[in-house]
């Protein structure tokens, strides 16, 4: 699915999310057992699909759109999908468009979606079910009990993420202090990134269908996120090779296997060429956002000067005072910053690479 067709999908399911007076209206006609076929807006197109039925033009509610219902035909909203249109239309599409669908209301709702370039909604009186039709595509919606055991286990599965990725940063970090980073290592952390993305968005488009009944799951979901992007900002920052930095977006369009090589990895961020166990400087982005609650300005400025964390580690306190913006009370928590990263890497005892 592109871009273009997942986004018109989302707003297509927002719309028909729980707490809107159209998804009340087929949870109505759902429980009432009987079938529809709506159209959710109005161009010129439709109109010359439409024979017989009758104009209404009254305001959308989800009993108006129950009682409509049990007419033979389809229901036609307006462009803002505010009122109900038109009743008991009978819907000419043309018959050369192709389709997959059996039924026959489920096949002309797919060629009145692909024929006008509206989103098209099917009720199915014989499944008790709703589906989504939208340039060729069938999106069976779900009830909320389902899509919250959805909701659930994406984000069990997004915490074991989350905390895998802690833990490659948390690894990172002290190659970083130990000068022993190579390009697999920096390939772990970004793929781990990727994957936790990867399952964000997937939970952020059950929201989509949830709705109102989402409130929670998203108070979860941003909990879980929380720090991820300045992670991502500071890995980019520190392993980019001069001005540019690591594409870490690019690996969005990766194959999920071709995820889990690094090398592929590697060469999609445009991180520096070379073998997997090649060694990596670091400029120092991360290590100071660790430290915390730095002025302004003064972790670009150490980073431009010293231009390597090794140096900075290695730098006097006249080194750190000659830089503009730093008196003694910024070189008190530089140091004391700095000695907590160093004695955390050597406490947690990794065996690292020589």
């Amino acid at each position: 699915m592109d871009a273009t067709l997942r986004h018109r999908l989302r707003e297509g399911l927002a719309l028909l999310s729980p707490g809107t007076e159209l998804r009340d209206g087929l949870d109505r006609i759902v429980h009432g057992r009987t079938g529809a076929l709506i159209v959710l807006g109005h161009n010129d197109s439709v109109d010359s699909l439409v024979t017989g039925g009758f104009g209404v033009d009254v305001p959308l509610t989800s009993t108006a759109l129950r009682e409509l219902a049990k007419l033979d035909g389809a229901i036609l909203l307006d462009a803002e999908l505010t009122r109900i249109i038109h009743a008991g239309a009978h819907l000419m599409p043309e018959a050369s468009l192709p389709t997959t669908e059996t039924g026959t209301r489920h096949r002309t709702a797919d060629r009145v979606a692909r024929q006008t370039g509206l989103p098209v909604v099917t009720v199915s009186a014989s499944m008790s079910s709703i589906a989504l039709f939208l340039d060729g595509y069938r999106y069976p919606l779900q009830r909320p009990e389902q899509l919250m055991a959805r909701a659930d286990q994406t984000l069990a599965t997004l915490e074991r993420y989350r905390d895998r990725l802690a833990d490659a940063a948390n690894r990172l970090t002290a190659l970083e202090v130990q000068d022993a980073v190579t390009v697999d290592d920096v390939a772990g952390v970004a793929k781990r990134v990727e994957l936790v993305h990867r399952l964000a968005e997937e939970t952020r488009e059950i929201l989509v269908e949830l709705g109102t009944d989402g409130r929670m799951v998203d108070l979860q979901l941003q909990e879980l996120l929380a720090g991820l992007p300045e992670l991502a900002d500071s890995l980019a920052r520190d392993y980019g090779t001069g001005d540019s930095l690591l594409q870490l977006a690019a690996l969005g369009d990766l194959a999920a296997d071709d995820l889990l090589d690094h090398s592929q990895v590697a060469r999609r961020i445009r991180l520096v060429p070379g073998t997997l166990d090649a060694r990596l400087p670091v400029r120092g982005y991360r290590q100071l956002a660790l430290i915390g609650r730095l002025p302004s300005g003064v972790a670009e400025s150490l980073v431009e000067h010293f231009g390597s964390l090794q140096s900075l580690l290695g730098a006097s306190t006249n080194d750190l005072l000659a830089i503009e913006g730093i008196d003694y009370a910024v070189v008190r928590q530089l140091r004391d910053g700095l000695a907590r990263l160093t004695e955390t890497t050597f406490a947690e005892r990794l065996d690292l690479p020589g």
